[in-house]
């Protein structure tokens, strides 16, 4: 993820509210629909969300026989709280649906 990316995603209102589904009707034409390019979005993000995060956390593996010890570091507790603190992807990609950042199509059957 890009830092231009994690600025836009990070300025999100991690909070829940109400939406307008009439809005999101008249992007496709059908609120199922706006619920599916929704929802794929949101997986993508948390996808690469989890990703990113579990690269940034193994940085900070001990590879050791050492069971006994559970070494915690500052540094892995504070990417833990950025990650915690950032709107959920659901959230997200309802934001972006919004903003019209979102490139869907339908498929002609």
């Amino acid at each position: 993820m890009s830092y231009t990316n994690k600025r836009s995603l990070s300025s999100v209102n991690p909070l829940v509210e109400t939406r307008d589904v009439i809005e999101m009707k008249e992007k496709t034409g059908n609120l199922y629909e706006s619920i599916t390019v929704i929802s794929r979005r949101a997986n993508q993000i948390s996808v690469t969300m989890k990703e990113e995060l579990h690269r940034k956390l193994d940085e900070f593996t001990v590879h050791g026989d050492n069971l006994e010890e559970v070494h915690e570091n500052k540094e892995q507790i504070e990417i833990s709280r950025i990650y915690e603190r950032m709107a959920n992807a659901p959230l997200q990609a309802i934001s972006e649906f919004n903003d019209d950042q979102i490139y869907y199509r339908k498929n002609k059957a």
